[in-house]
Parts: C-alpha cells; sequence; structure tokens
C-alpha cells in the first residue's frame, strides 16, 4: 500500500454542535495536526448546524470541549480554533441555506487559496440523511473541481430494503469511492494490527484455519445499560446496534483470505466473500436476552423495562448470542460465536481463538480437565493487545499443568497514548484510504443474512444486570463443547 499524503481541504461538518462533533471530531483534528499528521494550513474546519451561533461563540464552545477532553496546551488550542475552525448557521434547513452555506465555503477556499477539496461529515440523525444528501446536491456542493467525500456514521439501514433504498441515493449523486461508512471499531489499532499479526506472520497464518482451531468467539461486553438512549435503543436492539456492524467487521477481518494485496478494494474484497459464506442462521443457535434490576448495597440498578423511553412490556433485546457457521475451505466446521450486550460485569471487546487438543493425549493419565487447550486472545478494548494461552508444569511433584501465557500490550509496548480509532479514520478519509470502512455490498450482505432472525419469532430471556447475561446463551456454546472465554 503506497503512503499517501493529506492534500488541503475543508473538512465540513454537518450538525457540528452535536456530541460526536465535540467528543470526537474536533479532539481527533487537533490531535492529528498536533502529531504532524496535518501541515498547518493544510485543513480548515466548518461547522455547520441549527443554532444561531456567532464564529466566536462556535471556537469558544470547541475549545470547551477540546481542554475538557484532555488536549493540553491552552495557548495552542485557543490558536488552532481560531485559526482554523469557523461556523456557518443552517437557519431553516432549506435549499435556500444550503446554496448560502456553498457561497460560505467558496469564500473560504478564495480567501485561503484552497482548492476545491471537501469532505462532508454528517454527523447527523439518520432519519434526516437523505434529506440532506438531497440539498447538497441541489445546493451543487457535491461536485467540485477538486474531489469530494461524504461521510456517514451507523446505521447503514434499518433491514435490507432501507440499506438499499440508502445506497441507491447515495449512488445517484455519489461514486462509492466518494462514500465513507464508517464504523469507529476498524479503527482501533489492534484491528489494524490484526491484519499485521495474521499476514505478516507465517507461523500463526499456518495455524488459522479448521485443522488447528477448534472455536472463535467475539465478545463485544458494555457494563453500562441504554443510558439516556432508551427511545433510540428501543427501535434498534443489539442485534441492529452491535452485531449487525461492530461484531460482522470483526469477524470477516478474523476470517477472510490472504489478499492479494494491501489495496482498500482487495480487502473489502475478502471480507465481503466471508460474509457470503455465512450459512443461513438457524433461530436455535441465537439466543436473545434483556437486562433486569438489581439492588446492590442498598442502590438500584435499573432494568430495561425501567429505563427512561422504553415501553413497559418491550421486548427488545439488550444481549444477543449466536453461533455462526461460514461455509468455506478454510473454516467449514468451526463455529463462530457471537455475543454482546448491556449491563454486563464490565467492559471489554475481545476475540478468542481455542485452538484443538493434540490428536493423542500423551498426559490423559493425569488429572482429568488438567490440560486445556492453547488459545489466543486479542483484546481491542479496554486495553488492546494479545494474550497467548499455554500448559506448564508446575514444579515439583505431583506431575500437573499450570496455564500461563505470554502477553502483548500495545501501549506498553510503544509507549504513550495509542491514536484514538477516530483519528485514524479522520486520517484515512482526508487521504483517500477506504480500507477500513464499510461499502455498500458488505451493507445490504450483512442485513440480508439477519433480516430473517429480525423478522422471525424470538423469545427474550431475562439476565440480571451485572451478569454474563442469559444461562441459554452458556447452553448455545456447550453444545458444541465449548465455553465462553473471558480475557486475562
Amino acid at each position: 500500500m503506497k503512503e499517501r499524503t493529506v492534500e488541503p481541504h475543508l473538512f465540513i461538518i454537518l450538525g457540528a454542535t452535536g456530541d460526536l462533533t465535540r467528543r470526537k471530531l474536533l479532539p481527533a483534528l487537533f490531535h492529528l495536526r498536533t502529531y504532524g499528521e496535518l501541515e498547518r494550513q493544510n485543513t480548515l474546519i466548518v461547522g455547520a448546524a441549527l443554532p444561531e451561533l456567532s464564529e466566536e461563540a462556535f471556537r469558544l464552545w470547541a475549545y470547551e470541549g477540546l481542554t475538557s477532553s484532555g488536549a493540553r496546551n491552552a495557548t495552542d488550542l485557543r490558536h488552532w480554533c481560531d485559526e482554523h475552525v469557523h461556523y456557518h448557521t443552517v437557519r431553516e434547513g432549506g435549499v435556500a441555506d444550503y446554496e448560502a452555506l456553498a457561497k460560505f465555503i467558496a469564500h473560504l477556499e478564495v480567501a485561503r487559496n484552497l482548492p476545491q477539496n471537501r469532505i462532508f461529515y454528517l454527523a447527523l440523525p439518520p432519519t434526516i440523511v437523505p434529506a440532506t444528501l438531497e440539498l447538497l446536491h441541489q445546493a451543487g456542493l457535491l461536485k467540485s473541481h477538486g474531489w469530494v467525500r461524504v461521510v456517514f456514521e451507523k446505521p447503514f439501514g434499518h433491514e435490507f430494503h432501507s440499506a438499499r433504498t440508502l445506497n441507491t441515493l447515495l449512488h445517484r449523486y455519489l461514486e462509492e469511492s466518494q462514500i465513507y461508512r464508517i464504523d469507529h471499531y476498524l479503527g482501533k489499532e489492534t484491528v489494524q494490527n490484526l491484519l499485521a499479526f495474521r499476514f505478516a506472520n507465517p507461523i500463526f497464518e499456518s495455524l488459522w484455519n479448521r485443522d488447528t482451531v477448534e472455536s472463535i468467539e467475539i465478545t463485544v461486553a458494555e457494563d453500562l445499560g441504554v443510558e439516556h438512549r432508551g427511545a433510540y435503543y428501543q427501535e434498534s436492539g443489539a442485534l441492529r446496534d452491535m452485531v449487525q456492524n461492530h461484531l460482522m467487521q470483526l469477524l470477516t477481518v478474523v476470517g477472510m483470505e490472504v489478499p492479494t494485496s494491501f489495496e482498500a478494494s482487495e480487502i473489502q474484497a475478502e471480507k465481503l466473500k466471508v460474509l457470503r459464506s455465512i450459512s443461513p442462521i438457524r433461530p436455535e443457535d441465537v439466543v436473545f436476552g434483556q437486562y433486569r434490576g438489581w439492588d446492590i448495597a442498598g442502590q438500584r440498578i435499573p432494568g430495561y423495562l425501567e429505563e427512561r423511553g422504553v415501553p413497559s412490556d418491550s421486548r427488545t433485546e439488550t444481549y444477543v448470542a449466536l453461533k455462526l457457521d461460514i461455509h468455506n475451505w478454510r473454516w467449514r466446521g468451526v463455529p463462530f460465536f457471537l455475543r454482546t450486550g448491556k449491563r454486563l460485569p464490565r467492559k471489554i471487546t475481545q476475540v478468542a481463538v481455542t485452538f484443538r487438543s493434540a490428536p493423542i493425549q500423551v498426559f490423559r493419565s493425569l488429572e482429568p480437565g488438567s490440560l486445556n487447550p492453547n488459545r489466543l486472545l486479542i483484546t481491542l478494548q479496554p486495553s488492546e493487545g494479545f494474550s497467548l494461552c499455554f500448559s506448564v508444569k508446575t514444579p515439583g511433584r505431583p506431575f500437573r499443568f499450570s496455564d500461563r501465557a505470554l502477553r502483548f500490550d500495545y501501549g506498553q509496548a510503544f509507549g504513550g497514548d495509542l491514536p484514538e480509532a477516530y483519528e485514524t479514520l479522520l486520517r484515512d478519509i482526508m487521504i483517500g484510504d477506504q480500507t477500513l470502512f464499510v461499502t455498500a455490498d458488505f451493507t445490504e450482505t450483512a442485513w440480508r443474512l439477519y433480516d430473517p432472525i429480525l423478522s422471525g419469532p424470538r423469545t427474550v430471556h431475562s439476565y440480571t444486570a451485572g451478569s454474563w447475561g442469559p444461562k441459554e446463551a452458556d447452553v448455545l456454546v456447550e453444545r458444541d463443547g465449548q465455553s465462553w472465554q473471558l480475557g486475562w
């Protein structure tokens, strides 16, 4: 993959006064400049939103957000905001407002001698994205003498038909090469390092198949509840919110074949092949759960039905576990177990690869169960790294085994703070690298896989807040002789 440089451009955020801009986008943009990724005059940021704000007021809001995010050097922060951050009010959200925005953008480009290179980041509710695209088109903002890139946050549709409708609208005005569907999980260093781990180290890639792997498990656990997102979550649930996108992206990175090159098109093609190789999901291979309240030390942890914006008779799942079968040469017969949920004991995102036991058990006469299979644990959060679990003999007599691990901690090995996912992804957008982004084919194929489960009958099992989910999820993996793994 050729190293590319960031060209001068405007970074336009629609919905710029929202939480995403303040917590993620502005800190990422500032850090890219701080780390030398962006030249001082390379990028101007234009915030556009409904509130009537002066540029000075928006810059102050941006400065306060950067300060609260932990960015240091107040003088440099304030100077960066004054020099690089601009604001334009979009009053009614009609075509006249977007034509005014187009004039504002053109004025900045002339005043700062910038080419017509533009990134539009739609930090907007999904319901207004289609109308916003139409307005950008009508105002002539999707065409320029430079390049135009448009960025979207999930969800990319609510099911297959809405995803296809959205993609059809996008392709009416944009080429697929201009569209960046962002999944922040793919920006994490460990996800990218997983590609290097597999394809740069033959010792592991040679073991990455059905002959040596017994099962693969992907866990995305959250210790918080739905918090203030009850109304949104009621319409999505864990499967739509997490499995169809985040977990499927992780699964395809783990399961893909070796690409012919490290180019975006090659990697995306191999990921899509994995997705298309997944057998139809059987209802008995899916477990839905919903957390119930719990009293601990006199404090009430509310259940999902007690959260604001949630109907008292809701059957929306806050937990889902499932088994997938990939019907291809590499993975035939290897179960892939996925689980995600709210109000679990701790926050962790982990891939666990369990390797097969030796075909002949030399130590079978020892205490049963004392010799565990080798496991590779890949942790994405809260700390990023790898652990390889193996068995060693404990000192002395009798002859017994103990599990130990070789550990690689990404932050410890390289020192300092790792780049945030949004820093990685925003830079990739700026250089036009789509490797870590989601394609139209991927979204539609993933929805097609899960639509029958989403539309079919379901039983939602209850689980206590603070537990690892309903017991039915344990039964799901035990049917294949497995158990859920936790990080070291």
